[in-house]
């Protein structure tokens, strides 16, 4: 399976893993799982850093070793991600999730969220963390 780590997923495996559903965990720690972080994530932990709505300083400062201790990889915005996440035909607004959800698409990604919007949305498949 190759998984999309939702930002407040990544979150949680670098901060306190309990959080993560077992079934989820269970998932993503198995050999064969590809685990894909979003270069969006990065944007919006920055984002909510700088505006003192979350403190994920140290996480971005260790960014590459946190991603390379959960083997995971990092995975760019391209422009075609973003055109079609400002393409989707979808209410939710959140540009961040847009990003996700579109490099999910084209990618054929499973995405490891617990955000009821993307779930209920159906666009991608998706394992709830």
């Amino acid at each position: 399976m190759n998984v999309l780590l939702d930002t407040h997923t990544l979150l949680w495996l670098a901060s306190s893993p309990a959080e993560v559903d077992a079934a989820a965990m269970a998932e993503l720690i198995k050999p064969e799982t590809h685990v894909v972080v979003s270069a969006a994530s990065a944007w919006e932990i920055a984002i909510k850093t700088r505006i003192g709505r979350l403190d994920g300083e140290a996480l971005l400062s260790a960014w590459p070793d946190i991603i390379a201790g959960m083997s995971a990889v990092e995975l760019p915005i391209e422009s075609a991600d973003a055109i079609l996440a400002g393409r989707l035909p979808w209410q939710h607004k959140d540009p961040f999730d847009r990003a996700i959800v579109a490099q999910a698409l084209r990618r054929n990604l499973t995405v490891a969220t617990r955000d009821d919007k993307i779930i209920d949305a159906a666009l991608v498949a998706v394992i709830r963390a």
